[in-house]
């Protein structure tokens, strides 16, 4: 029970952003938004992130065994997409969405909730290598469709959130001390930008219509999200890793939230169907509620 009210205040904020959406429908500009979240308060949360322990091995391997299972992931759907979709824009979307979780906004809290706050560091540095898949990976697809793959890549360096991952990762290794009071506005920043993606989550949900949803297409990406991801995520962590019980169940954990709000932010920046992407991220996030009881039994059965 705690970990369903633990969840609580995401749905606040997103219900905050739809309000704000429909009260001030002209006057209010979603696109500006999300050019704030991604030029200037999600690199404040990666460097937050990034600096909060010390560099150890569940530290470094976390991270590292979430980018693989992930990527094994991608793989299985670059040899899949096209025989799903026939519209490449739709190919992008699937290969740009289908793998990105709720790590941050969803996944830090939800590990307090069910593993304490010394969970944080865990869920905050594979949060971390969610955010880079994302910058690589998702901006790579989404980009495809407007262009080439020179401009793509050139358009992935643009993006300021991997030189504030490469700077803190320095600041980590050479031990180097952040002021408190710095570290208090950093602090802030992060928070501010888990709940800015949640309001610009609920503003674009405003223009989603029922009758619209692309019910296809955000099936078959919330089949990945919540069943083939979690179960490829299982067999690696249970037999090609040696992590601890308390960071493999936070791993699993971390695989098993819905699609990350930042998907939206990407698609409405790269005008690749964003309310396509929203009605994405709204099927699986009501999914999730349904299946969390069932993702903490597993949790519990498979990782002892």
């Amino acid at each position: 029970m705690e970990a369903i009210f633990s969840v609580l205040p995401v749905y606040f904020f997103i219900l905050l952003g739809f309000t704000a959406k429909k009260i001030f429908t002209n006057q209010i500009d979603e696109k500006t938004l999300v050019l704030i979240s991604l030029y200037f308060f999600q690199p404040i949360l990666i460097f937050w992130g990034l600096t909060k322990s010390p560099i150890n091995y569940e530290f470094i391997a976390s991270p590292i065994a979430y980018l693989v299972i992930v990527l094994f992931c991608l793989v299985l759907l670059l040899l899949l997409n096209k025989k799903i979709f026939t519209n490449r824009t739709d190919q992008s979307i699937y290969l740009a969405v289908a793998l990105v979780g709720n790590t941050g906004n969803l996944g830090i809290p939800l590990g307090i909730a069910l593993f304490g706050i010394e969970s944080v560091p865990y869920t905050s540095i594979i949060n971390i290598a969610n955010i880079l898949f994302i910058y690589i990976f998702s901006v790579y697809f989404f980009a495809r469709e407007q262009f080439s793959l020179k401009e793509a890549i050139y358009s992935i360096l643009k993006i300021p959130g991997i030189w504030f991952a490469l700077f803190a990762l320095f600041v980590n290794y050479q031990e180097i001390s952040i002021n408190k009071h710095i570290y208090t506005a950093l602090e802030m920043g992060a928070y501010t930008s888990m709940v800015i993606q949640l309001i610009i989550f609920g503003m674009y949900l405003y223009s989603v219509k029922i009758k619209t949803i692309p019910w296809y297409s955000s099936l078959q990406i919330s089949f990945v999200k919540h069943i083939l991801l979690p179960v490829v995520g299982i067999i690696i962590v249970l037999n090609f890793t040696n992590l601890n019980s308390y960071v493999a169940s936070i791993l699993i954990m971390e695989l098993m939230v819905p699609l990350a709000v930042n998907n939206v932010n990407l698609a409405a920046l790269y005008n690749c169907k964003p309310f396509d992407v929203a009605a994405s991220v709204l099927i699986s996030t009501a999914l999730f509620v349904f299946f969390l009881y069932f993702y903490i039994e597993i949790i519990r059965y498979f990782i002892k």
